[in-house]
């Protein structure tokens, strides 16, 4: 699952410097193809278009058949997207790429609730938090990966296509993988031991049915702590992708930095990103299996610490000097890594509320939030007229500052950090109907703990 969000978020995000080498004299080739587009904030933003049709449908899909084999199609397709690219900018122009990048994006809308119905039947819960953040680094990881190398590619004779055509291998070398070594459930898994399946199993309360229950739709778009959530990954969303996509213009326009240098300043605060989060979350769970704090509480606390720090750090950069890189630098680093802590936050309260669907609400919040990645780069092609212009900059960072803070006082509200009535508890089930560990092991479970 790390890797499955790596290079999707590699495949995501290798276009936001793409677009700056594509649209410019960036390689030693003559031949590589330049483009005059004045349309970029609509090219980065359609792979959003897509990304929020089938998230709902994806959470749903793999609670009753399981991710495996959805993922191995989606990533297949992605990857086949990718490599495409340069054929569908030099067929269709800016178009071309627009459309690969919406088909890219509906496929990719497998990812995260697939990640999120695997941590329901995979993630004890006193590990819940570390699991989930290790996974969700690879959002970062796989941003570092891309932006520099996306960058380096773009310089040499190969010129940026290539770096199309690398991301599209790395898909298909991950569904070989997958196909050997991932699984729906611990019960279905080729090498797990008999004592890690009971253990994973006990702790989850034995919730692995083999007819899964239906999805309460009502009682879940009337959850409050639901909502919560969605609301949380409203903000996130804006804000996130609003740096994400934007970074390396800004970098290029207003800082004047080249592109291969661009790209590794671009970089930076995903390495951050990636490094703080492998901390927040042990921190986390030492911190709820101490009792030092509630799980609803450490969720909060998490999620306000992943929101107001970027927030703060926004307004400062939106007053520092275009000439001061290193200050910008520092504070994109602040914005962007210290987000890092929201995983312990929003990002994995879906499998606190609902282990069985966590999928679906984790469809339903990212899904439907990814509006506003959409929005956040029209929204900056309408606020900066001229790219060059720090003033201009300066609101786009206030917006995604007011969303951040408003986003989270919601959530601290009418978060929650318990299994909901509506996900239906173990001792209601039908044990005829699941699929426990047999009782001698229960019992070698018993004498081993």
């Amino acid at each position: 699952m790390f890797l499955l969000l790596s290079i999707g978020y590699a495949m995501r995000v290798n276009l936001s410097v793409g677009i700056v080498a594509m649209t410019t004299h960036s390689s030693s080739n003559p031949d590589i193809p330049v483009y005059d587009w004045d349309n970029t904030g609509f090219v980065l933003s359609s792979f959003y278009i897509g990304y929020i049709t089938l998230q709902v449908f994806a959470g749903e899909l793999g609670k009753r058949y399981g991710v495996k084999w959805f993922l191995v199609g989606a990533m297949l397709i992605n990857s086949a997207g990718c490599a495409a690219t340069p054929l569908m900018a030099s067929l269709l122009g800016s178009y071309g790429v627009m459309i690969i990048r919406i088909i890219q994006g509906m496929f990719q809308g497998f990812f995260f609730p697939s990640v999120h119905n695997i941590l329901g039947k995979w993630a004890p819960k006193q590990e819940r938090s570390t699991l989930g953040n290790f996974i969700f680094t690879g959002v970062a990881f796989g941003t570092i990966f891309a932006m520099p190398v996306t960058g380096k590619i773009a310089k040499t004779n190969a010129g940026w296509p290539m770096a199309f055509y690398t991301f599209g291998i790395l898909g298909v070398a991950w569904c070989v993988l997958w196909i050997f070594l991932g699984s729906n459930n611990p019960e279905g898994h080729s090498y797990i031991s008999r004592e890690e399946r009971f253990y994973i199993q006990s702790s989850l309360g034995d919730t692995e049915a083999k007819q899964p229950p239906p999805t309460p739709w009502k009682a879940i778009l009337t959850s409050m702590p639901v909502w919560a959530i969605v609301v949380a990954n409203f903000g996130q969303n804006w804000g996130y992708s609003c740096l994400l996509t934007e970074i390396s213009n800004y970098l290029y326009k207003v800082a004047g930095e080249e592109i291969d240098q661009n790209s590794m300043l671009s970089a930076a605060p995903y390495l951050a990103l990636f490094i703080l989060g492998l901390a927040f979350g042990p921190i986390t769970d030492w911190i709820t299996e101490k009792h030092y704090l509630t799980r609803a509480q450490a969720r909060k606390l998490m999620n306000s610490i992943g929101s107001l720090c970027p927030a703060i750090a926004l307004v400062i950069l939106a007053f520092l000097p275009a000439s001061n890189i290193v200050a910008i630098e520092t504070f994109l680093i602040i914005a962007v890594g210290i987000n890092a802590a929201i995983w312990c936050g929003f990002q994995v309260n879906h499998v606190d509320l609902s282990p069985t669907f966590s999928g679906v609400l984790m469809g339903i919040g990212n899904g439907s939030s990814n509006i506003f990645s959409i929005l956040s780069p029209l929204i900056v092609d309408v606020i900066v007229k001229d790219q060059t212009d720090p003033v201009q900059w300066r609101w786009v960072f206030f917006i995604a500052a007011i969303m951040y803070i408003a986003s989270d006082i919601f959530y601290v509200i009418f978060a929650e950090g318990e299994r909901q009535w509506w996900d239906k508890p173990s001792d209601e089930c039908d044990f005829n109907s699941i699929s426990t560990v047999p009782m001698e092991e229960r019992n070698y479970g018993k004498e081993k703990s």
